[in-house]
């Protein structure tokens, strides 16, 4: 059975200079048996009810603005996961939660960029699932539910998005970081150990438990694959925390493994 993992994607630049990043992701996708297709629920996707991409050949989406012309040329040529992306629809039916399929969705960065450090060969297939940032955290905890029976038929579900994710006070002088300002660490702390004791009632509330959650995500939809990958692992999962670094102070980096 398949662990599901949370990612925290990062600035799109990370495709090119992956750094220690680009090293974790690639170091958890080594301890994993090769799955027969990947589910990304990713940050960049966004929707009022579920989407799932049944796509047979996913474009590169380069959803960003600004960055060097290189990084627009880069392509990851996965093939898509129609088959899955059916198997999706038919369990989040069962739950009674509505879904759509995209037939022509292609991979945004928070997709690609981390699958490329860890699936370089590009050879498994993969499919998107969006987020719905008009739905709370206790949403996003039973769509992963939903999707926990994929754990035993060889899928890997990885929630893309940010531990934290304030754009607004990112130090764009210091990429690349060990330091963060305080109110990241608290955010941070407060995430794992409630994680760690498996506290789904704190889960569900923490824009008004955790410290500073509005200042940590002025916006939701960075944080909600993560609460949907929680969702799809097991009732009470062990927890490893491969990576805890920071970028531009504002961005936690955090990745999750969930047994």
């Amino acid at each position: 059975m398949f662990p599901t993992l949370f990612i925290s994607h990062g600035s799109p630049m990370l495709a090119v200079e992956p750094g220690i990043y680009g090293a974790a992701w690639t170091a958890m996708a080594a301890a994993l048996p090769k799955p027969a297709a990947i589910l990304m629920v990713s940050a960049h996707w966004t929707t009022t009810q579920p989407n799932v991409s049944a796509v047979v050949q996913p474009a590169t989406i380069h959803d960003f603005g600004g960055f060097p012309p290189g990084l627009y040329e880069i392509t990851y040529p996965a093939p898509g996961a129609p088959q899955l992306a059916a198997r999706v629809g038919q369990l989040l039916a069962q739950a009674d939660i509505p879904v759509g399929i995209a037939p022509a969705r292609g991979l945004d960065h928070g997709a690609w960029v981390p699958l490329q450090q860890m699936y370089p060969a590009a050879d498994i297939p993969v499919t998107q699932l969006s987020v719905q940032p008009g739905r709370d955290a206790e949403w996003h905890l039973r769509l992963g539910e939903a999707l926990r029976p994929l754990r035993e038929e060889n899928i890997l579900i990885i929630g893309s998005g940010g531990l934290t994710h304030n754009l607004h006070e990112f130090h764009f002088d210091e990429f690349s970081t060990d330091i963060a300002d305080e109110y990241v660490h608290a955010f941070q702390d407060w995430m794992y150990e409630a994680l760690k004791r498996n506290d789904r009632s704190a889960l569900s509330d923490w824009q008004q438990q955790a410290p500073s959650a509005r200042r940590a995500h002025p916006s939701t939809e960075h944080l909600l694959p993560l609460f949907v990958a929680y969702g799809a692992a097991s009732e009470k999962p062990s927890l490893q925390r491969p990576l805890a670094n920071y970028s531009g102070r504002a961005l936690a980096m955090d990745c999750y493994v969930f047994d």
